[in-house]
Parts: C-alpha cells; structure tokens; sequence
C-alpha cells in the first residue's frame, strides 16, 4: 500500500533581493537569488539549493546501498555541477546535473574487479532509488572515480 509523507518549508522576502527560509526540520538561514541575476554573493540561492538537493540525496541513497552491497566505504566525496539553460525568452531549466563522486572502498580480501563493480551497482542503485534525482526533468550523469584500497 502506498503512503505519502509531508515536507515543508516557510520563506519571507526581506527587502530588495533577499529572503528568509525556514525548513520543517528545523534550519534557517538568509538566500537571495544568485549575482548573475541580481541577486547576492556568499549565500544560498536557488540554484545552489536544486543542485545540492540532488547532491545530498544521491549520496544518503549511495550509502543505503552500500551497506545492502556490503562494501567498505572509506570515503564519498562529490562534486555535482548543474548546467541552467537561459532561453531567449528569459525562462530557465537545469538540463543537466554531473555527478562526480569520489568513493573510496577498502577490497577486503576480494579482487578489485569484483569490488569495483559492486560499488558501481550500489551507485546505480543510489540513482534508482533517489527522491530528488527522479524528480527533475535534468539529465543525470554520473562519472565516478573508484578507489579501492588493499
């Protein structure tokens, strides 16, 4: 049977090109639109908020499936770029988002080759299984680099 949950968040505009935004599970913090529109520079912006939602996501999913893939994750680092399209119109669309996760796994006695292709899957099972990335309409690429440490 399906279920539904419910996340909230609260913003208030602030004057000029500022707001405030207050999320259901407790943190607050300033956020303006990003400098190329007008916006401010050293804070949160929209854009930063779409690409790390994906980014977080992603990883929580990678490391659910690499605890079910039994892998020795050592360390998980990624840099996610969201590329935005301005069309001659002034609308705007994230078209793509390139993960490039840095994941670092200890073999433990197995041949790389095996490790190596089940953090591959554990990542393909991050992708399936995450809320953020299977809701935008963006390409999803992910461009891992794998290290596997004996």
């Amino acid at each position: 049977m399906s279920r539904t949950t419910t996340y909230h968040t609260t913003v208030r505009w602030t004057g000029e090109h500022w707001g405030h935004l207050v999320m259901g599970n407790g943190p607050e913090m300033d956020f303006s639109a990003p400098p190329d529109a007008h916006g401010h520079a050293g804070v949160l912006t929209p854009e930063d908020a779409f690409v790390a939602a994906a980014n977080t996501c992603v990883m929580m999913m990678f490391i659910w499936a690499a605890e079910r893939y039994r892998l020795k994750l050592l360390s998980y680092e990624c840099r996610t770029e969201g590329t935005k399209l301005i069309e001659l119109d002034r609308t705007e669309i994230f078209t793509r988002l390139h993960f490039r996760p840095v994941i670092r796994v200890g073999a433990e006695g197995a041949p790389a080759e095996v490790v190596d292709a089940r953090v591959r899957k554990a990542l393909q099972s991050a992708q399936k299984y995450s809320l953020v990335a299977n809701s935008v309409k963006s390409e999803i690429v992910v461009a891992p680099e794998i290290i596997i440490e004996t």
